[in-house]
């Protein structure tokens, strides 16, 4: 008897990377009434272009809804230095999600848990029942999911393929299942994760290729021939331990839409047209208004050229 493959593409999305790069993407973007929609029509616009790219059947945007418990027990630091949400962006993201469940898009936020480790939680279910997932983001933590059915779309990749583990090891050096510890040796100053002293993202390459693990450098940094690496490593032992417990992702949270509930909706047209009417985006607009009707006159808003994203980037861990 022969077996059946799974079939379907799993689309997920980390929302407030998407939101941060709409907003320093667009200067400035106002509605007809003055309120700032530049990382509205920027979020709708890329999603739009992200599903012609990838034409996923199942597709779920996912939402930080804070510090998870448990980092920040083991790092009191831990994303202790990251700016607060910009107000003008701050204000956009109940609009955001509201326009999400309009257009059909399943989306997720639940309080004190963080969108990565939903993002790895969704990665462990769809296994075996889709044919693959893709995650759109820029942040580097999730180069440790990649794998044979799982891959990274990253919006700084202008050649819009999907990063597979070839391209992860290309990257960075190491493969998929060494990334938590490649990046607990070089830290991340993003998230206020420090790595071992002197330790860059090169020589802990090098020494992942040479020991293959933190555990195997850990029992045999005695090979070290430089003594201020030998000491640094030596003297990072519980620092590299508690990184690794920090760095790699949970899959196991509970609760959350079943597979089966991130198929596309039936948009609400009505509510769209609210929006878009009252955000001022005529061109949207006039896509989701039958022929018959007339697009009501307003004053388009104004978008300024598109500025660098290194800022939104940063806030996010970006990938190099």
């Amino acid at each position: 008897m022969s077996s059946v493959s799974p079939v379907g593409r799993l689309l997920l999305v980390d929302g407030h990377a998407y939101a941060y790069r709409a907003f320093y993407a667009i200067r400035s973007m106002n509605s007809p009434t003055g309120r700032p929609t530049n990382a509205l029509y920027g979020f709708i616009k890329m999603l739009f272009k992200m599903e012609g790219i990838l034409k996923p059947t199942h597709r779920l945007v996912i939402w930080d809804g804070g510090l998870a418990v448990e980092r920040t027990r083991e790092l009191p630091g831990y994303k202790a230095t990251r700016p607060p949400t910009p107000e003008g962006l701050e204000e956009q993201l109940p609009q955001l999600m509201s326009w999400l469940g309009a257009a059909g898009w399943a989306s997720l936020q639940v309080d004190g848990t963080e969108a990565d480790d939903w993002l790895a939680t969704y990665v462990r279910r769809a296994a075996g029942q889709m044919g693959s997932v893709i995650i759109a983001s820029s942040d580097k933590d999730f180069m440790q999911l990649v794998d044979a059915t799982t891959g990274l779309f990253n919006p700084n990749d202008k050649s819009e393929k999907v990063w597979t583990a070839a391209d992860v090891e290309a990257k960075t050096g190491v493969s998929p299942g060494q990334i938590v510890d490649w990046l607990s040796l070089v830290g991340d100053s993003v998230d206020d994760i420090p790595g071992v002293p002197g330790v860059g993202p090169k020589t802990a390459t090098d020494l992942l290729k040479r020991f293959g693990s933190v555990e195997q450098l850990l029992a045999r940094a005695g090979e070290l021939k430089s003594e201020n690496q030998r000491q640094a490593v030596q003297s990072s032992a519980e620092i590299l331990r508690r990184n690794q417990r920090m760095i790699r992702l949970k899959d196991d949270l509970v609760g959350g839409p079943p597979l089966e509930q991130l198929l596309p909706g039936t948009p609400d047209l009505a509510a769209l047209r609210e929006c878009y009417a009252r955000w001022g985006f005529r061109s949207l607009l006039a896509e989701v208004t039958p022929e018959a009707e007339t697009v009501p006159s307003m004053n388009p808003p104004t978008v300024a050229p598109q500025a660098s994203t290194k800022a939104g980037d940063a806030i996010q861990g970006d990938l190099f």
